[in-house]
This record gives C-alpha cells, structure tokens and sequence, in this order.
C-alpha cells in the first residue's frame, strides 16, 4: 500500500508542477501580448494627434491654391 500513496504523491506534485508551470507561461504570453497592444495603441493615438493638425494644414494649402487661382485667371 505503501508503494501506491508515493505514487500517487508523485503523481500529485507532477501534475501541480506541470499545471503551475503552464499558467506561468499563459501569464508570460498575455503579458507580452498586452505590451505589444499598448505600443500599438500609441502609436495610433499619436497618429490620430497629428491627423488635424495635418486636416487644418491642408485647408490652408487649398485655400491658398485657391488665392493663386484667382490671381492667375485659372
């Protein structure tokens, strides 16, 4: 009976080994994944800062075509 008890301990410690070592490298993943999303997540936001700012130059660009349009009888 003795025999069975230490198998089943072993049992037991490799299954806590092998479920602890899995849901290490689960929580390593998503903490690499969610890294990856916020980097991505900047530079959107940074692009879509400078996206008026880039709108509002090029209505000053056509508006200026504009003016020299006129000026030029086009």
């Amino acid at each position: 009976m003795q025999s069975e008890i230490t198998v089943a301990l072993l049992s037991l410690a490799g299954t806590l080994l092998g479920s602890l070592g899995g849901i290490l490298a689960s929580s390593k993943l998503t903490a690499y994944r969610l890294a990856q999303l916020e980097k991505k997540v900047d530079r959107h936001n940074g692009f879509a800062e400078r996206l008026p700012v880039l709108e509002e130059k090029l209505k000053v660009v056509n508006h200026r075509l504009d003016d020299l349009e006129e000026v030029t009888g086009r």
